[in-house]
């Protein structure tokens, strides 16, 4: 029997034809297929972005890209996560309400990005920040017309929204890797990056399927103040982080340092896409179901323990074997970013514990715990890995980091247990490194064993009998799981509660 549909029951509505089990499930493989391909892209051309260019050069971007990411980061707390929340019966209305709020908070934060230019230039005292800082900010208001891809992510139709979302890095990464190799520096990135956000947002309402009209109400205004700005101090705490470790690099270390800072933010972000994803995909099918206790318990284990198969394997290996890439690939200009990057490759390894606790917090509309962690891992940061990047360097920034995401992990985890009693993350991260232990002990091993001098072959033989050894330990120890999450995918329901059932009735919180 076909379920009723999920979200919309205006008649622009699309109504799926299965249960919410089946599009949890499908939507997770469809993401993460999109996310390893673009992931992979993104990832290629961090790394012949850097090998393009000197360090600092990319430092230069860095600046402008920290800035300029911790706004967008400001721009879909304010609007799109209330957005999936809410449960107006006029879905029309609330899309042309949140969108109104979204292209105003785009204007006010493109706005923003000019007063900082000019503010970025002296506060580095490098001239050269302005004239890229004042053109990426044209980005902005292109992502607030890609706002009609959250309809179909609303709906759980996960092929439309990732073919749409596929637009803007396709068309940034050709743009940028092509005005990169033609000689142009930096300014590919800034010119690459504008372009993709027009050419996404262009395509996103020539496909949206409801009407763009703008449409004000004062009390939807305060719903959206109300849910969302817990996570605007979260994303303003993020942005204090990122900003400190630049301006510290920068002064310490010149823009070398501020580059190698950006290249191992870019490690730890691909180590995060998948958990990001899953979140994004249970996210709706979470915010429908957030009276029922165990089914949410549930997906909470599930769904962290699919993420860390992924997210814990991927960090240890950057640790291993970061510095045969700096070596063989990115050149000697990178060595002495090997410490910070595979310190971001550990953090971010034991980063994946508990990290889709803000989902169900999010979707019960609980966002001040949300807001408490990121401030206190802020806080953290500021008090070990500033004083200690200034006056040790990048090993000491390496400590900052690692000091934040433990209290970051810390405070997730209380919370993950005010909201779960029966959680424990410990197990969990066991779990984990199951798998990925033996395959570190074979590199070790490997490595003991060694004679003369290293070379590229030797460390790809590594890395993929790294790759082997965890993915055939994992497949042999999470089979049960595995096998769940694909009967879903076959259309089959082998036991995995990924959402409701299918005629479960649900209240919102």
């Amino acid at each position: 029997m076909s379920e009723p549909a999920l979200l919309d029951p205006s008649p622009v509505a699309d109504p799926p034809s299965t249960g919410r089990r089946g599009l949890t499930a499908r939507g997770t493989l469809i993401n993460s297929l999109f996310a390893a391909f673009l992931g992979f892209l993104n990832f290629a051309r961090a790394l012949i972005v850097a090998a393009l260019l000197t360090a600092s050069e990319f430092g230069v971007w860095t600046i402008i890209f920290v800035t300029l990411v911790l706004l967008i980061a400001v721009k879909s707390s304010l609007v799109s996560d209330k957005y999936i929340q809410q449960s107006e019966p006029d879905q029309v209305k609330a899309f042309q309400k949140a969108f109104t709020l979204d292209l105003a908070s785009s204007v006010v934060l493109a706005l923003v990005m000019l007063v900082l230019a000019p503010l970025i230039g002296l506060m580095y005292g490098r001239g050269e920040l302005v004239a890229p800082t004042l053109v990426i900010a044209l980005m902005i208001p292109g992502l607030s017309l890609q706002m009609p891809i959250w309809i179909f992510y609303r709906r759980m139709q996960f092929v439309r929204q990732r073919v749409l979302q596929a637009v803007d890095p396709l068309v940034a990464i050709a743009v940028t890797v092509s005005l990169i190799v033609a000689g142009m520096g930096y300014w590919g990135l800034v010119i690459g990056t504008v372009a993709g956000a027009w050419a996404g947002g262009i395509i996103a309402v020539i496909n949206c399927p409801i009407p763009l009209r703008l449409r004000f109400e004062r009390e939807t205004l305060r719903h959206y103040v109300s849910f969302s700005g817990p996570l605007l101090i979260a994303m303003l705490s993020a942005m204090v982080m990122a900003q400190a470790s630049v301006i510290s690099a920068e002064a310490a270390l010149g823009l070398a340092g501020a580059g190698a800072i950006g290249l191992a933010a870019t490690f730890r972000e691909y180590t995060s896409r998948l958990e990001y994803l899953l979140n994004q995909t249970m996210y709706p099918a979470v915010c429908r179901v957030v009276d029922r206790a165990e089914l949410l318990f549930e997906v909470s284990v599930k769904s962290n323990r699919l993420s860390m198969m992924w997210g814990v394997p991927f960090g240890i290996g950057v640790a291993l074997f970061i510095p045969d890439l700096v070596e063989f690939l990115l050149g000697p200009s990178w060595q002495d970013a090997v410490i910070v990057l595979q310190a971001f490759g550990l953090a971010a390894a034991l980063d994946q514990i508990g990290l889709n606790w803000s989902v169900f917090y999010r979707a019960v509309g609980r966002t001040r715990p949300i807001a408490i962690v990121a401030v206190w891992a802020m806080i953290a940061f500021l008090l070990t890995g500033v004083p200690l990047l200034l006056t040790v360097g990048l090993g000491g920034y390496a400590i900052g980091i690692g000091a934040a995401t433990v209290v970051s992990l810390l405070l997730r985890a209380h919370y993950l247990r005010l909201l779960f009693p029966r959680m424990h993350l410990g197990r969990h991260a066991l779990r984990a490194l199951g798998p990925v232990a033996p395959a570190v002990g074979v590199v070790f091993a490997a490595r003991a064993l060694e004679s003369g001098e290293r070379t590229a072959g030797v460390a790809i033989a590594e890395m993929a009998v790294f790759v082997l050894v965890t993915a055939l330990i994992t497949l042999i120890a999470e089979r049960r799981l595995l096998s769940e999450v694909w009967g879903y995918v076959r259309g089959r329901s082998p036991g995995i509660a990924l959402s409701g059932p299918p005629d479960a009735t649900v209240e919102r919180v």
